[in-house]
């Protein structure tokens, strides 16, 4: 069992949307598998881990309470976890500290940063409307997207507009989120799904949508937006996943939910518990190449196995998701690791 530490004042309704993952299922879930095996103890001494309670952006502007558990961590030589949420996230330079973020750029990152999933429920509760079955292999492989896919320089202008507000914002902010280029990622999703609709050796299914969602806000049209999207992954084999403003996709975290193949195009991913997962066995990972194209990659690796490894891929993938990625599951190993850390 770890035992945590954090600062309990802010663990109420107040801060119910910046918690600290892990404590929001120990807080207000009562998550039973993982109050088996973490504790929350009220004196720092005795605790394994020091845990800032709420997304470090947030909590920053906390400064006496930031400095005590900070300096409480450096004083009894604790690991410090932090939490840094959003599109952009940030690099904190603090002694012995993990922090724990949905995306960034690999290359950049340290080893004490850890990559968390798009924690999502399970789509065959919530949005499916069938139990999960596997696809069998076809001669060509099916490629789906429903999403966000828009070129045009209109378009363009309005993402660049975006990137802008957010380097005005970095510049003026006392804290800095970590510096990205500008990444049109509406265009760019736009460009890669018309080169794969153009190919005579893919069989494409595409929505594309003008904004996030279908940029639908009424209740009943969301739901409906939502069990279009995930009938699409369900309906193919595979599913393109792009980054968007953050380096990370969400959606691919979904076609793993629902048991089949993501096509990453890679942009220095990285990506939740490397160390434990082989993800090369489970998804496609698209490089920007000169020597094969998005196409060529994607046949490479449908051409590459059999009737049964295919199968087998989108089984192992929605376990995958079940007992990796889910929000408990996830955490479970975070704590068998921290465990032989010790």
């Amino acid at each position: 069992m770890l035992k945590l530490y954090t600062d309990l004042g802010f663990l109420n309704d107040s801060y119910r949307r910046m918690v600290f993952p892990l404590l929001f299922d120990l807080i207000f879930i009562k998550d039973e598998k993982l109050q088996s095996i973490y504790k929350l103890v009220t004196v720092l001494q005795e605790a394994d881990i020091v845990v800032c309670p709420i997304n470090y952006s947030a909590f920053f502007k906390h400064n006496t309470a930031l400095l005590s558990l900070v300096e409480g961590a450096k004083k009894y030589n604790k690991p410090l976890w932090i939490y840094t949420a959003g599109d952009y996230g940030l690099t904190v330079s603090i002694e012995n500290v993990y922090t724990f973020r949905l995306g960034g750029f690999h290359s950049e990152l340290g080893a004490k940063t850890l990559t968390i999933p798009s924690f999502i429920n399970d789509p065959y509760t919530t949005f499916l409307k069938t139990t999960f079955k596997v696809l069998s292999k076809t001669e060509q492989p099916t490629v789906g997207f429903v999403g966000h896919a828009k070129s045009g320089s209109i378009k363009y202008i309005k993402e660049y507009i975006n990137h802008f507000k957010y380097v005005v914002k970095r510049l003026t902010n006392t804290i800095k989120e970590d510096k990205q280029g500008f990444y049109p990622s509406s265009n760019k999703r736009a460009k890669y799904l018309a080169i794969l609709e153009n190919s005579n050796q893919l069989k494409t299914n595409f929505i594309l949508r003008d904004q996030y969602r279908a940029g639908l806000h009424h209740e009943l049209t969301q739901k409906e937006s939502s069990e279009q999207f995930y009938a699409n992954i369900y309906d193919n084999l595979y599913t393109f996943c792009l980054r968007g403003v953050g380096n990370f996709s969400v959606r691919f975290y979904e076609t793993l939910a629902v048991g089949r193949i993501p096509i990453l195009l890679n942009t220095d991913c990285r990506l939740p518990l490397s160390d434990e997962i082989d993800w090369e066995n489970h998804i496609v990972i698209v490089e920007l190449s000169e020597h094969k194209t998005v196409e060529e990659q994607i046949l490479e690796f449908h051409e590459s196995k059999s009737t049964n490894e295919i199968e087998n891929i989108q089984k192992e993938n929605r376990a995958l998701w079940s007992n990796y990625l889910r929000r408990d599951s996830f955490f479970k190993h975070i704590h068998d690791k921290f465990i032989e850390m010790s």
